[in-house]
């Protein structure tokens, strides 16, 4: 932990009055209107740069070939089966990816204003035109009024929500802010899992005349089939107090005193069988409002093909001279259902509260427009004092929350923890596991069939919850847990999967919870990267962070002995080694297919167990969950057991096997590694220590006495007297600068453990990095290059040792402040804020990728190990239980007696050989 005033001290680096005027933002200080002052901003006019994606170079393509003509295959075959592979470089976007995200979500605002019956204004509240306008005839959306600059309209952004601010633009008298607000509350499990988002109007009359104004709210009913001109949608209005039928969108405004609320339950922008989008503007500008009648107008018809329906909600309201009003809005969206393409459905998370009727998104609505106040407040308790935080600096402190978009926008499934229904057509094990393309065309269109929107007048309070009736079928994987599973395993035949985790709901009783590690790399969990992102969910969202470890947990201890091959060298294997911590929970089938990730055999990896070990100590550690330590203990044993194959030599350390065995998959290592190396000293101790705490006096005697061993043997072969050497080969990078040789030290101050080296060497080595991988590149002002010779020259071994890993400059900066160095910690995450998020930067905001060249090319957009920047808020705000733990190192309070040290060093190492059958009951001795 760091204390004091000592921080990296500025004044507010982005003040709100450089984007908006003092006076519009005194007006607009009424009902949360104005922005904050602490965010992230930009004017509505700024250009949005294309960005550049990196390219390998001509060495590193040709030593890749093989690789890419085995991936192309691969890909190939997947497609083939009508899925996509969790990998693949050679299918790109057609639209390039430019700087122009904002904090996630929905919807456009509209504008009718009419001031004093003489002067009128109209216009779309975005500047331009949309990008698809040309492609539309004059009766589509090219018709409407695009008159809005963006000159005096700005964008402000704090993580769940954001201020739209138009400062007397269109109408110079008129001052507006559209504030949206999403249900992202930490520690609230149930409206933290709503598919719903209100926007609030704040509307200021400056003039000397009564104004009316519309506001105009529109949605184009886009899901269903293969893509939104595929037909089969239709729109039809609701009123909560009323009955409704299934939905799959609901657009609403909160009708009150002052504000009158009409819709038009369905326009298209041909305008062939309904109002066209330029009838649907013109009865506005002429009334201001449609007609109330439109509320029992009933369902519309379905599409056409090629026909894109749309809906209006319109909010009208005067607004006295020099007065004020707020009009709100919401947007709700249900897919109760989430069917994975090889069988599996799930229930969301919300459909525990809400039922699984596409309907419940008529309640959704409802309820954010009675409940967003509240949710808003506990959101200012969660970030204001962060946000007042004197020592922090002001990038950092928006940073901080808006780099959460990732649990939002990265890709996020939230289920309610019950068995799923199985399709035993595509259900792994089934003898109709590959199914046809027509068969998952039919499928696809099946869980997608009646999509339509509706349209409502909130009436306050009413609205009531839907109740699940849904039957749930579950086949031949019946649901097993703790000790049932060892019966329901001997059944199975080898080439079919575990079942362990179709279970029931944990006992955090928080449902089961995936994410992807990026919209680039589709596999959910992946484990190497949740090590640095799963700070994020430890601070916000505990229960779902010990969730996630006992799906690991499980995973370590089962076999999957269905044949995979690795495309890196063309061998085959088997899915999931017992005893090995996998490296993702699969893409297709979740839980039930896991190593979704084939580049490498990752059994093999060096980092997985060590990294698995490290996260359930330090979240063992910070929650004071006795009852977890001792569940997920049987695993933490077969995960540091399974390690003992790769200390070849017995002096208690591992040796990597020349090739890239890690989380930095195509960056080799030759014999001991200085990350790896130092994850597993790590991981020795903290095994240690928590078999000391749970009472296991043997294993902790075990790996104190290896730790003793390899800590020595470490130290003698990597320190070179400024830091750790890359590894212990002889290579042309052996000596390399790695700025993530010590993570495993990152971890051990986290978890509150005793250091792994002496202080000097720790601090010496952090400098070495700052002074080395941060500073000589641009003067900090990109972040931490993984790999610096120590020439002071990038490392240029492989595309991975001269990128700049945005998650892995967090950790080296929380690693810093975790050893008070405060200074160089804030510099090296700045280099981050500045290349990706500042005005001067690349235009990353809300995308931030895996990496970036030292050119700034990026690889991999939105993508999970940015969220390790909740390492820094861990160092600098570590949890109650790390903070008021006993200043007791338990490392000496683990005796060796003479016959264990004596046991240890005649211990023959050996490999542990497959084995379909279970671990030793002994390993299945915890709790259900």
């Amino acid at each position: 932990m760091v204390s004091g005033h000592i921080f990296l001290c500025r004044k507010n680096s982005w003040p709100a009055e450089e984007y908006v005027g003092r006076t519009a933002l005194q007006l607009l200080d009424f009902d949360g209107g104005a922005p904050p002052e602490q965010a992230w901003r930009r004017r509505l006019n700024s250009h949005a740069n294309i960005l550049k994606e990196f390219s390998v170079t001509f060495m590193e393509a040709m030593r890749m070939m093989s690789l890419g003509l085995r991936l192309w295959s691969y890909v190939r075959e997947e497609a083939s089966h009508g899925r996509k592979a969790p990998i693949d470089p050679f299918t790109k976007e057609r639209c390039k990816p430019s700087a122009s995200q904002g904090v996630p979500l929905g919807g456009m605002g509209y504008l009718y204003l009419e001031m004093g019956g003489n002067k009128k204004y109209s216009s779309v509240l975005a500047p331009g035109h949309h990008e698809g306008l040309k492609k539309n005839s004059d009766s589509g959306i090219s018709s409407w009024d695009w008159n809005l600059s963006g000159q005096h309209s700005t964008y402000h952004a704090l993580f769940p929500r954001a201020w739209t601010v138009y400062d007397g633009e269109p109408d110079p008298d008129l001052k507006i802010s559209c504030r949206q607000i999403s249900p992202f509350i930490p520690h609230d499990y149930k409206d933290s899992s709503l598919p719903t988002s209100v926007f609030v109007y704040t509307l200021v009359n400056t003039g000397r005349d009564r104004a009316k104004v519309s506001l105009l709210m529109t949605w184009a009913n886009s899901i269903g089939g293969f893509s939104h001109n595929s037909g089969g949608h239709y729109n039809e209005p609701f009123i909560t107090a009323k009955d409704n039928p299934p939905v799959t969108f609901a657009v609403a405004a909160c009708e009150t005193q002052n504000v009158n609320v009409t819709v038009l339950p369905v326009f298209d922008l041909s305008g062939e069988n309904h109002v066209s989008a330029k009838e649907m503007w013109n009865t506005m500008l002429q009334n201001g409002h449609f007609d109330r009648e439109n509320f029992s107008s009933g369902s519309s018809m379905s599409s056409s093909p090629g026909q894109k329906l749309c809906a209006a909600v319109s909010a009208s309201t005067w607004v006295e001279p020099h007065g004020r009003c707020t009009v709100a809005f919401a947007l709700a969206w249900s897919s109760p259902k989430v069917k994975f393409q090889k069988g599996c459905t799930y229930n969301r998370r919300y459909a525990q509260f809400y039922g699984t009727s596409e309907k419940s998104a008529v309640n959704l609505v409802h309820d954010a427009l009675t409940k967003y106040k509240l949710w808003e407040e506990e959101i200012e308790k969660w970030q204001n004092p962060i946000l007042k935080d004197e020592r922090l600096p002001e990038w950092y402190k928006f940073t901080l929350f808006n780099e959460l978009y990732f649990l939002v926008a990265g890709g996020t499934v939230w289920t309610d923890g019950q068995p799923p229904a199985i399709d035993e057509k595509n259900s792994p094990g089934s003898n109709q596991q590959k199914s046809s393309k027509r068969g998952t065309k039919d499928t696809k269109q099946g869980s997608v069939k009646d999509s339509h929107v509706n349209l409502t007048v909130e009436q306050v309070p009413h609205g009531s919850y839907m109740t699940n009736g849904d039957d749930r079928s579950v086949s031949k994987f019946a649901a097993v847990h703790g000790s049932q599973m060892q019966e329901q395993i001997n059944g199975l035949k080898s080439e079919e999967p575990i079942p362990y985790l179709i279970s029931k709901d944990g006992p955090e009783h928080v449902g089961k919870f995936l994410y992807l590690e990026g919209v680039e790399y589709i596999m959910w969990n992946t484990y190497d990267v949740h090590f640095y992102a799963s700070f994020a969910l430890l601070d916000l969202f505990p229960k779902i962070e010990l969730s996630i470890q006992r799906d690991f947990a499980n995973a370590v201890l089962y076999e999957d002995r269905r044949k995979v091959k690795f495309l890196a060298d063309g061998t085959s294997g088997i899915r999931k080694v017992k005893g090995a911590v996998p490296h993702d929970l699969g893409t297709h089938d979740p839980w039930h297919e896991m190593n979704a990730y084939n580049i490498h055999d990752t059994s093999k990896w060096k980092d997985l167990n060590p990294k698995f070990v490290l996260q359930i100590y330090r979240d063992f550690a910070a929650t004071g969950d006795m009852q977890f330590g001792r569940d997920v203990w049987p695993a933490v044993c077969a995960a540091m057991d399974y390690m003992d194959q790769f200390d070849r030599d017995g002096d208690g350390l591992i040796e990597n096997d020349g090739f890239p065995d890690q989380t930095y998959d195509a960056w080799t290592v030759h014999g001991i590694s200085a990350y790896c190396g130092c994850l597993w000293l790590a991981a020795l101790q903290a095994a240690a220590t928590m078999a000391h705490r749970l009472g296991d006096r043997h294993f902790a005697e075990k790996y104190k006495l290896k730790f003793i061993k390899a800590k020595a043997v470490y130290e003698a072969k990597l320190w070179n007297g400024s830091y750790f050497n890359y590894d212990s080969g002889t290579s042309s990078n052996s000596r390399s600068i790695q700025a993530d040789q010590l993570a495993g030290q990152w971890y051990t101050a986290s978890s509150g453990l005793p250091p792994l080296f002496d202080e000097h060497k720790i601090r010496t080595a952090l400098q070495k990095i700052f002074e080395f991988n941060v500073m000589k590149v641009k003067g900090g002002r990109m972040g931490a290059v993984n790999g610096m010779t120590p020439k002071g020259k990038v490392d240029e071994t492989c595309m991975q040792s001269r990128e700049i890993w945005t998650g892995v400059t967090y950790a080296v900066a929380a690693n810093m402040l975790l050893h008070g160095m405060e200074h160089q910690g804030f510099t090296t995450a700045e280099g981050i804020f500045i290349a990706g998020w500042s005005e001067e930067g690349y235009g990353y905001w809300f995308q931030t990728p895996e990496g970036w060249t030292t050119d700034g090319h990026y690889r991999s957009l939105v993508y999970m190990r940015p969220l390790a920047i909740w390492a820094i808020q861990y160092a600098v705000s570590p949890p109650k239980a790390i903070l008021e733990a006993p200043k007791v190192n338990l490392m000496d309070r683990i005796h060796i007696s003479p016959h264990m040290a004596r046991a240890i060093s005649e211990i023959s190492i050996r490999k542990i050989a497959p084995d379909n059958r279970c671990f030793p009951s002994s390993a299945f001795n915890c709790e259900c």
